[in-house]
């Protein structure tokens, strides 16, 4: 992985959380960190050059801060700044073309109270040509205090047998390798459309169990190739008769990190996430990895 991390800042106590979260992920990568920080957008307002030099100044100084920071906590990291003019949003998509891993996090200085995740960071996880992860106010960080029954830390995964998605699946498995977390893989099934016609009004306990051991091993079979590519990676698959988003967010209560997928491509609304994804964000309790893939 040579492409740097990239993190999005402006100043707020969320972006310092979510530059933090990427030091210690550039880290693990051994890839250099990028804090970018954009002029913050003015509609319909013509801004007096004066005032734009302060703002420029402004920013100047606080990526110096946090870099100096950084760099105190993280010495073999990498780090430096860098400051563009123009609206957050489209400025920060631009520079994600040249990273490995874009993160921010889920409010910035805008918003208000009990908002849970800001138009910019719902903007990056809806078009970021990289996978991006949105940092929540104060994530554990792997290891720390976010241990399941062994001690480990946990990275959990949403995953369709149905559908593999190969690029969720490899990002996945490479950050429980990296962080000597395990792995739990999450799919959600629901009953076979005949089980729901007006002519079953019963399911039975056999047939359930039928449908969902058939789930089980398909999983089973789906993931063999990632197993045996990362054999140091401890798996726990749960087959989960519920909503995908109510599976997910229910798995990783004590999960240090969530991976969920984002289609691209000519099939996929532009700029628009999944309903599932959505539902994630605006209700993880962990960061949460969107990982773009063709599909």
């Amino acid at each position: 992985m040579s492409h740097p991390v990239l993190a999005g800042v402006d100043g707020s106590e969320r972006s310092a959380t979510a530059a933090d979260w990427a030091a210690r992920e550039a880290a693990l990568r051994d890839v250099p960190l990028r804090l970018f920080h954009a002029l913050p957008s003015f509609p319909d307002a013509v801004v007096p050059r004066p005032a734009l030099d302060r703002l420029r100044h402004t920013g100047a100084r606080m990526l110096e801060r946090m870099v100096a920071d950084l760099v105190g906590r993280y010495p073999d990291v990498e780090v430096r700044g860098e400051q563009a003019d123009g609206a957050p949003a489209p400025a920060l998509l631009a520079a994600a073309r040249a990273a490995g891993l874009l993160v921010v996090g889920t409010r910035g200085t805008g918003g208000f109270d009990g908002l849970a995740v800001g138009s910019v960071a719902l903007r990056m996880a809806a078009a970021a040509p990289c996978p991006v992860v949105l940092v929540t106010q104060r994530p554990s960080a792997f290891g720390e205090g976010m241990g399941t029954e062994g001690g480990a830390a946990q990275v959990v995964v949403g995953f369709d047998a149905h559908r593999p998605v190969r690029e969720a699946a490899d990002f996945a498995f490479s950050a429980a390798e990296a962080r000597g977390a395990r792995l739990r893989v999450v799919q959600a099934w629901a009953f076979p459309a005949e089980a729901v016609s007006p002519q079953t009004l019963v399911v039975t306990e056999e047939d359930r169990a039928t449908w969902e051991d058939q789930e089980v091993l398909r999983l089973s079979d789906a993931l063999r190739v990632w197993q045996e590519n990362y054999p140091r990676v401890t798996v726990r698959t749960d087959v989960m008769l519920l909503q995908p988003a109510e599976a997910l967010l229910n798995a990783s209560r004590e999960a240090a990190l969530l991976i969920v997928g984002r289609r691209t491509g000519p099939q996929a609304a532009e700029g628009r996430l999944g309903p599932v994804t959505h539902a994630v964000l605006h209700h993880s309790r962990c960061p949460v990895a969107v990982v773009p893939h063709a599909g």
